[in-house]
């Protein structure tokens, strides 16, 4: 055999795309699914599918087809259905089944935290309708913010400050959900001091953290992260207990992004991704172990010694402002020529087919003597690369 593993991608986009390069330097076989044809993952793996990951008998059909040795699903929308049958058959889904299921919907995960666990988290109240969100907002109280149990990159995400918002918050969760049904969380709006990505990676020699990496929204989506963020040792250690108790009851193995809300020395967990998350991109320069590379290892099962921080990092996107399939970049060298020996710059496009406002099409990321100067020439850098629309 020429290869020491085949991988079923479940989901293609600039996470899966990383992936899948950490996966080829190990000598891994990957077959790249999405639901559209030249995905960025696509572009690297070994072969392609192309159907809806809500499509159970294509997810089955791809498997009998394929037969890997490994199921990882990239993104949230699966039909995890088929997943738990497929793993109840023998084939083995990262990190598994029921890791998949619980947090393809925000209600699962937060109820396993919160109820079964009895983790910090915020109020919260699960609703179906205008009605049930206003009956979530009495219960909240406001600001509270709304968003659909299942999205990605925190699209469909609000904050509603007065009553007379909840219609268009809960109608604009509805319009940016994915999946197939209409269902929001409605959770109390946590005065934090900031938030972080803890990436937690559950390796069968045990749990390991990489340092906490924190970063900026804007209408629910990432647009830059850092690492290390700066935390009290009591509020990490609390991030870190909670993390491990999730991921444990969990299972499987890889890499977990774990976000939580910091509020002086106290952690409350938010959210949970089984799987490498966008903020995580920063770790592209700041450790020698990426954390799409501990993801591959935990998953294979190979040794991680050491993730081997390199120091204070920072990353910043690159965003479109419209729709087109007809652009190139320019700005490349600039943006590189930014960089030194003592502070590095890079750059990632991730090879995204069509353009769309706000849609990520790259990601600068920079590296020096501090937390404050890298984000500083990360967004310089980004600000170097413009998208050059041709229609």
């Amino acid at each position: 055999m020429s290869h020491i593993a085949t991988i079923l991608l479940l989901g293609s986009g600039e996470l899966g795309r990383e992936f899948v390069i950490s996966a080829k330097r190990l000598g891994a076989r990957v077959i790249a699914c999405d639901a559209y044809d030249d995905a960025p993952a696509m572009q690297l793996a070994d072969k392609r599918e192309v159907f809806s990951m809500l499509d159970g008998a294509a997810i089955r059909a791809a498997v009998a087809k394929h037969r890997p040795d490994y199921i990882v699903p990239e993104i949230e929308a699966i039909r995890t259905e088929e997943l738990e049958a497929l793993e109840s058959e023998g084939w083995h889904v990262v990190p598994s089944a029921r890791a998949a299921a619980m947090t393809m919907n925000r209600d699962a995960i937060r109820g396993l935290a919160a109820e079964t666990l009895g983790l910090r988290t915020s109020r919260y109240r699960f609703a179906e309708s205008l009605a049930e969100v206003r009956a979530g907002a009495a219960h909240t109280g406001l600001p509270c913010v709304i968003k659909p149990v299942m999205s990605s990159s925190g699209k469909g995400q609000s904050t509603v400050r007065e009553e007379g918002a909840l219609e268009a918050a809960w109608n604009y969760a509805v319009a940016n959900m994915r999946g197939d049904r209409a269902r929001v969380i409605v959770e109390e709006f946590i005065d934090f001091d900031y938030e972080i990505t803890l990436l937690t990676v559950r390796t069968r020699d045990g749990v390991i953290f990489c340092p906490p990496v924190g970063h900026v929204q804007e209408k629910g989506d990432y647009r830059e992260s850092w690492q290390p963020a700066a935390m009290s040792a009591a509020a990490l250690t609390s991030a870190q207990d909670m993390a491990r108790a999730v991921v444990d009851d969990l299972g499987g193995y890889g890499l977990f992004g774990v976000e939580f809300f910091v509020r002086g020395d106290e952690a409350i967990f938010s959210e949970l991704s089984p799987r490498p998350h966008d903020t995580g991109m920063v770790t592209l320069i700041s450790q020698e172990l990426s954390e799409f590379d501990l993801h591959v290892r935990a998953i294979l099962g190979l040794p991680i010694p050491d993730m081997g921080f390199r120091g204070p990092a920072a990353s910043a996107v690159i965003l479109a402002d419209r729709e087109t399939a007809v652009f190139g970049f320019e700005g490349l060298a600039e943006a590189l020529a930014l960089g030194t020996a003592e502070a590095p710059v890079d750059v990632r496009l991730f090879g995204k087919p069509v353009t769309r406002p706000n849609r990520r099409m790259g990601v600068a990321l920079a590296r020096t003597d501090s937390v404050e100067a890298a984000r500083a020439l990360a967004l310089q850098a980004a600000a170097k690369v413009r998208i050059d629309y041709r229609s």
